[in-house]
């Protein structure tokens, strides 16, 4: 598919040869398979261009935009017109200087064949260009007949040592385009795999991500992960689950439910990785068929796991606000309070989040359907109340913050010089407790007298102790 930058390039490099590389060029091809394409952005335009000196080519693009090196060693332009960013490159030759993974040296340079750039890539499937002026496909190593025959594949059986990000890479790739790893590929993951632990935090994150978010079925890329051993390095937790097995109301193994839950759960990073991580407490808290609290500690377990891999705060604080709360009651006899106390222990912006998981953990549960009427009354009224006129957090409340110091400093307890401490938020979420049980309590002047009975209440308490 022919892009506007292909045509502003071939047409401002006069004389450069000029490819379009990476993810577009196998999606691309997929599609030319027959494919559909990914329910995704379109990936980042990459470009490999030969016979053109770096300096030429910020020359003929700066004035049609803002052209920069961003990696001078390794012959990188970051080039940006009309708010999309595209990346130039000199083609690249690598070779080792040394046994570890990171030994090795870079040259760069507008001379060296694109057949030698695209060698030194991860994937056979990603050694593939195109050359943006004729259309034509450059595939000296295969890679279309791997898409054809559903194959991932490498070109140098070091391919992992030299980075051991790849196995990550190899795992979504796989799940991603339902592609089996050759024999020669699985066995150089498996020697690799201890390296991962040497690859930072982040990019082993940004891999899970796509993984999660990208693929139909991220458990194809697990089980690659556990087969060749990267997951015990990468994600512990879960391959604790591994051989351990539940009671009546499940047909799989911790692991492996974990696993069909995230793949029932809809493409969202955050719910599918509190999916993947919902029942990582269970193995630390068998006894027998049961698993107590293991929702408890397998919050801490998926705090520790995803803080470890450096994902985002609020990444880490909604998975572990879902997996702390996914065992929830949903029994009709709750009262409409205690539906309003769940709204306020998980937290309006988690509700749905945690509908979408609890459906894909009985999704998963490997047995016949099961009356699912109960779930569906209980969503019925947490819906209702969220859309009701009831108050569900503080800020619902008929006073505030400057109605309580108004009144500790009527009743003598400060100065008029106060302006809030602890005492305030304790005092706002005894109120919010009682409207909870009594919805009619929520106006001004009933506020007002439970806040001077709390008070008073408190002083009372305190002159009795002295």
């Amino acid at each position: 598919m022919r892009q506007p930058f292909d045509q502003l390039l071939a047409r401002e490099l006069v004389g450069a040869g000029i490819y379009a590389v990476g993810g577009r060029v196998r999606d691309e091809v997929l599609a030319e398979l027959g494919r559909p394409p990914e329910a995704q952005p379109a990936p980042d335009l990459d470009y490999l261009v030969t016979g053109l000196a770096l300096d030429d080519i910020i020359g003929r693009l700066a004035p049609l935009g803002r052209a920069e090196f961003v990696g001078t060693a390794f012959g990188v332009i970051k080039f940006t017109r009309d708010a999309t960013t595209i990346d130039l490159a000199l083609p690249r030759r690598e070779w080792s200087t040394g046994t570890h993974h990171r030994d090795f040296k870079v040259e760069s340079s507008p001379d060296i064949p694109v057949e030698e750039d695209l060698a030194r890539r991860d994937f056979r499937i990603n050694m593939m260009a195109r050359d943006v002026r004729t259309g034509a496909l450059l595939d000296p190593f295969g890679g279309r007949q791997d898409l054809q025959q559903g194959r991932l594949d490498i070109h140098h059986v070091d391919s992992f040592v030299e980075d051991p990000l790849r196995i990550l890479r190899g795992a979504q790739l796989a799940a991603r385009f339902k592609l089996t790893p050759t024999g020669t590929t699985l066995e150089a993951m498996r020697r690799a795999s201890p390296l991962v632990s040497t690859v930072a935090a982040e990019r082993i994150a940004f891999e899970l991500a796509k993984l999660l978010e990208r693929a139909e079925a991220p458990s194809i890329g697990f089980e690659l992960l556990r087969e060749v051993g990267a997951l015990a390095v990468v994600l512990p937790e879960i391959a604790e689950g591994w051989g351990v097995d539940q009671n009546q109301y499940h047909a799989h193994t911790v692991y492996y439910h974990s696993l069909y839950t995230t793949d029932a759960a809809p493409r969202d990073l955050v719910i599918r990785l509190a999916a993947l991580l919902h029942d990582v407490g269970k193995p630390r808290t068998k006894d027998g068929p049961h698993f107590y609290r293991h929702e408890a500690v397998g919050a801490d377990m998926a705090r520790a796991a995803l803080e470890r891999l450096r994902f985002s705060n609020d990444v880490v604080e909604r998975v572990c606000r879902l997996v702390a709360q996914h065992m929830y009651s949903a029994v009709d006899e709750l009262t409409d309070a205690a539906i309003r106390r769940f709204i306020r222990r998980v937290g309006k912006p988690n509700i749905e989040d945690l509908f979408r998981l609890r459906h894909a953990d009985v999704a998963a549960t490997g047995l016949a359907p099961r009356d699912v009427s109960q779930n569906e009354r209980f969503e019925a009224r947490v819906r209702a109340e969220l859309g009701g006129p009831h108050a569900l957090s503080v800020n619902d409340l008929a006073i505030g913050g400057e109605e309580i110091i108004a009144i500790m400093q009527e009743l003598g307890l400060v100065g008029t010089e106060f302006r809030g401490d602890a005492r305030v938020g304790a005092a706002l979420q005894l109120c919010l407790e009682r409207v909870t049980d009594q919805p009619r309590c929520n106006e001004p002047d009933a506020l007002r007298d439970i806040v001077r009975e709390h008070f008073a209440g408190s002083q009372l308490r305190e002159t009795k102790k002295e």
